[in-house]
């Protein structure tokens, strides 16, 4: 019987959002395995005891990025991790879009500001600022050319942490086309979603926002799917993948662009797609076989 980990994160005094997870662990149960859920920074976990630790909701790593990384070291030390330990540190800054753009990805375009870099900021078209360790549209805001003094104030902020910011141009698509999420699992294709605009004009950076509204299943075109496939084989070093989530918004071309490529703890949204879960639980245990 194979023992699988879990990993979420403590939501005390809340309870879990991710909805998934008792799911998930019951159909591992039923499928033969031993699932736990267990929290990442729970410093009496033996994970060596596992055969294989999934991350599936760690949904709190983006404020503590170093802690977390080092912590997936040391659980890819003990046991099988999934995905692997540098798979996690180079996907945990969004200054892999780069990479991916370098090496003929399309991606939204992204520039980067650093602590100590001049606050240069469009003045000709709609913007995004937001920290290139974030999750859930954290610290995320959109700014008109008009609102520079705000959009500065921001960067201050993300500064003052001693966050690298990313500013991209605000994809308009999003508001008529929104932005969708192909889930990969196993190597293949699970299921694919599509969320409508995250992000409202005049919201301010640190207002808590709703991470996936409009969730709607989605089947994702011959185009989308081919750029999907094209980031997937841009990460370094080609490394085994059990998940992927591949985020993608039109461009003004109308072709597909890469937002974001999620491989550390992308919500499957399973809730939305029971038939997906069967296919999680087999990819799962063939993984800690």
């Amino acid at each position: 019987m194979p023992r699988i980990a879990l990993v979420t994160y403590d939501p005390r005094p809340e309870p879990s959002k991710d909805d998934d997870l008792p799911v998930l662990v019951r159909a591992l149960e039923e499928a033969g395995a031993e699932a736990d859920a267990v929290f990442w920074d729970d410093a009496g976990v033996d994970w060596a005891s596992y055969d294989l630790a999934v991350i599936r909701s760690t949904w709190d790593y983006s404020w503590r990025a170093a802690e977390f990384t080092a912590w997936a070291h040391k659980c890819g030390t003990a046991t099988r991790l999934a995905n692997p330990a540098e798979v996690v540190r180079w996907n945990a800054d969004k200054r892999y879009l780069g990479e991916l753009a370098a090496a003929g990805v399309p991606v939204v375009p992204t520039r980067y500001l650093a602590p100590g870099d001049v606050p240069d900021l469009p003045a000709d078209h709609e913007y995004v600022v937001k920290p290139t360790s974030g999750a859930g549209a954290r610290y995320a805001a959109r700014y008109t050319p008009r609102q520079h003094e705000t959009a500065v104030r921001h960067l201050a902020r993300l500064h003052e942490e001693g966050l690298t910011a990313m500013v991209q141009p605000y994809v308009r698509a999003i508001d008529t086309g929104g932005e969708r999420a192909l889930q990969f699992f196993g190597g293949r294709l699970l299921h694919a979603s599509r969320k409508r605009a995250v992000l409202s004009p005049g919201t301010a950076f640190d207002a808590d926002k709703v991470a996936h509204p409009g969730l709607e299943p989605w089947t994702p075109t011959p185009a989308e799917l081919a750029v999907a496939e094209r980031a997937l084989a841009a990460v370094p070093d080609a490394p085994e993948l059990l998940y992927a989530r591949v985020d993608l918004v039109d461009g003004d071309d109308g072709e597909p662009r890469v937002m974001e490529l999620e491989l550390v703890e992308p919500n499957l949204f399973l809730f939305l797609h029971p038939d997906s879960v069967p296919r999680v639980a087999e990819a799962i245990l063939t993984a800690a076989g």
